[in-house]
């Protein structure tokens, strides 16, 4: 299903009480969201089901976030990450995610889980200004070289503040 939403201006802020539940097979299809999936991305149920989980990906999120993100959970480790969505109608919300690969009864990994609530204001303005950096390097690199034209800028950080990305995000 091909997103063709325009971003806008309007924020939706989550609940402190919200927690936004999603399943997905091993190719990043949709095969559950809860109640409040459904209510910030602004899809039916229905269209959400076997779509692709970027269908709510904000262009404003670094392609670099999403390549650290997949390599952890490929590698059977959960991953924590501050990620800007895009709902339907083009608002947008901002979650704090932790995604987990999902085993099987053989430790085979047979889809990915996500539990997602509502991130502190500070962190929201730190992720943002650093994402803003980051998706600058990707556009000014180009396509080929964006992600690690990005990662480069999220490594140079870790290696200032002395952090590992697991560290960085938990501390924000």
């Amino acid at each position: 299903m091909k997103n063709a939403v325009t971003p806008t201006s309007l924020e939706k802020v989550m609940r402190e009480d919200d927690f936004i539940v999603s399943k997905t097979d091993l190719k990043g299809r949709i095969t559950y969201g809860n109640r409040i999936f459904i209510e910030f991305s602004g899809y039916t149920e229905s269209a959400l089901l076997g779509a692709q989980h970027n269908i709510i990906r904000h262009p404003d999120m670094p392609r670099a976030v999403f390549k650290l993100l997949w390599d952890a959970i490929q590698a059977r480790r959960e991953c924590n990450a501050y990620v800007k969505n895009m709902a339907r109608d083009g608002s947008y919300y901002w979650v704090f995610a932790n995604v987990t690969p999902d085993l099987d009864r053989d430790g085979n990994i047979s889809g990915y889980f996500s539990v997602r609530r509502k991130p502190s204001a500070a962190a929201v303005k730190t992720a943002s200004d650093l994402y803003r950096a980051m998706l600058a390097a990707e556009n000014q690199a180009g396509a080929r070289d964006a992600i690690a034209a990005s990662t480069k800028i999220l490594s140079d950080l870790l290696a200032e503040k002395g952090m590992s990305y697991d560290e960085l995000v938990l501390a924000i």
